[in-house]
């Protein structure tokens, strides 16, 4: 069962990592970051506490795609909907 999860946090890892290249401020300070939440739970051994905090890291995933969709639907509207206005 252990190996189960360590294979789900590595993925979860890799996928924030992958995602985090268009964070606004920055690949490097999201990557830093990153890091070091991974490292505040490193010592985690309880396979509950695992699932919740890999939970958590898909909840984040799913909140940087939404800014990210939002980040694009703002652009686009600035670009065709805002010189109407002028």
């Amino acid at each position: 069962m252990a190996s189960s999860l360590r294979g789900e946090v590595l993925n979860l890892y890799k996928n924030l990592l992958y995602i985090g290249r268009e964070y606004p401020k920055g690949a490097d300070y999201f990557r830093s970051r990153l890091k070091a939440a991974f490292l505040k739970n490193k010592d985690v051994k309880d396979p509950e506490k695992i699932k919740e905090l890999i939970a958590r890291g898909e909840f984040v995933i799913k909140e940087l795609e939404a800014l990210y969709y939002l980040r694009k639907y703002r652009a686009m509207k600035q670009r065709y909907y805002d010189e109407d206005k002028k």
